[in-house]
């Protein structure tokens, strides 16, 4: 359902009888590696773990040859596992798995996939290049290991293990495998309540995807552009009729791509790039992904920290975007001359949320400067007059000319008006 899962914290102790040329990997450390993995494919992990390069654990011309890859051929074989400080158990087993590895810190990253996943040739750069952003981004991987599976499946997770299909694309393939991994800082290591509150998962989880994947395709038209995505859909997602407070009970919710995904993720962006800074909001985001790392925070323990860490009040903030449907409609209403001959700005809020602005000013011997003008310029009404400093003219006005914001009419944004 849309509201997925809610679980305790726990320790596990798992055993799994399979046939023995089947290959198992699961949450939590491997206890009997002796009796279920090969010395060559032992020596072969422990080298991995090391190594900043992917490691074949079962190579494309191994898979599927027991022979090869199995201590036996015949009967079943029983795999132990334990975990520690995890809110559920998956596993995954098959007799033709191509396994690759590398590692980070100790950690070891894993790969396992059929060899018809022509796309995940390249999966195990994109899982290393994952935890690691996340680590030194957010907060270090807790755990011994992170693992993927490719398969016949939409894309899931679960402690210290996710599964992913193989993408139409190489940025799609990339995304689900990101994405999934995103999952165990959001609600693995971060125990929010998805069953209230997905925006707490999916949301926050979607918001470091969109940073991940500008990380891995950097200088390319993807990669440059992938962070704005969450407000371009709003166009077509956050409109009347569709759009819908945060809050809103997930068995309530009519779209969860936009509630429970796109539109937290651009939240948090704005957040972040219009209203605290990018220094100020990471430091605030990290302190509470460390304070509520193994617990269960409310939507009111986020807020809270992010409003103590930042020293700034952002009830304003919250009411517009979880608990309303307010939308943005600022504009440049007209320009008027001063007796300096300096002018005047008058900038107007036409919708029912606030947000802070840019303002770019062009002046009558052709110089430009901008501004950026705080949301408390709102606070006594719909109505604000910016005095331009000096006594120069102002001949043309924009605001968010760089469109960063979720405004609704463009065509009052700029005074005087474009010619249409």
């Amino acid at each position: 359902g849309a509201g997925e899962f809610y679980l305790e914290y726990g320790r596990f102790d798992v055993s799994l009888t399979v046939p023995a040329t089947y290959i198992v990997t699961a949450t939590g450390e491997l206890r009997n590696a002796e009796q279920v993995l090969t010395a060559a494919q032992r020596s072969r992990l422990a080298a991995a773990r090391r190594s900043d390069t992917t490691v074949a654990i079962i190579a494309r011309d191994e898979a599927g040859n027991a022979a090869r890859t199995r201590p036996a051929t015949t009967g079943t074989l029983t795999w132990h596992f334990t975990a520690d400080s995890v809110r559920d158990v998956a596993f995954a087993t098959g007799p033709d798995f191509r396994w690759d590895a590398s590692g980070y810190k100790g950690i070891l990253i894993e790969t396992l996939y059929r060899a018809k996943a022509d796309r995940w040739e390249e999966a195990q750069r994109m899982a290393r290049g994952a935890i690691i952003n996340f680590s030194e981004h957010w907060f270090p991987y807790p755990w011994s290991h992170a693992t993927t599976v490719e398969g016949p499946i939409e894309g899931m997770e679960y402690p210290m293990l996710t599964f992913v299909p193989n993408g139409p694309t190489r940025e799609d393939t990339q995304w689900a495998l990101a994405h999934e991994f995103g999952h165990e800082w959001f609600p693995m290591i971060v125990g929010s309540n998805e069953r209230l509150y997905p925006w707490m998962d999916e949301g926050f989880n979607t918001f470091i995807d969109y940073e991940n994947a500008a990380s891995y395709f950097a200088g390319t038209a993807y990669g440059d552009s992938i962070q704005a995505h969450p407000l371009h859909l709003y166009a077509e997602h956050g409109v009347p009729g569709n759009e819908q407070p945060l809050m809103t009970n997930p068995t309530e919710v009519h779209d969860l791509f936009w509630s429970g995904y796109q539109k937290p993720a651009l939240m948090l962006t704005l957040l972040r790039d219009e209203v605290m800074g990018r220094a100020r909001f990471e430091q605030a985001f990290r302190e509470y992904i460390r304070v509520w790392a193994f617990r269960h925070p409310t939507p009111a323990d986020f807020m809270r920290v992010m409003r103590d860490e930042s020293g700034m009040d952002l009830d304003w903030f919250w009411r517009g975007w979880l608990y309303t449907t307010a939308r943005l409609d600022q504009s440049v209403d007209s320009i008027t001359t001063r007796a300096d001959g300096g002018s005047n700005v008058w900038l107007g809020n036409r919708g029912t949320m606030v947000m802070p602005a840019e303002l770019a000013l062009t002046f009558d011997d052709g110089s430009t400067s901008s501004v950026r003008l705080p949301v408390q310029m709102w606070n006594l009404g719909p109505r604000f007059m910016y005095r331009v400093p000096g006594s120069k003219r102002v001949t043309r006005a924009s605001i968010d000319p760089r469109r960063a914001l979720p405004d609704i009419d463009r065509a009052n944004d700029t005074f005087p008006r474009p010619a249409r």
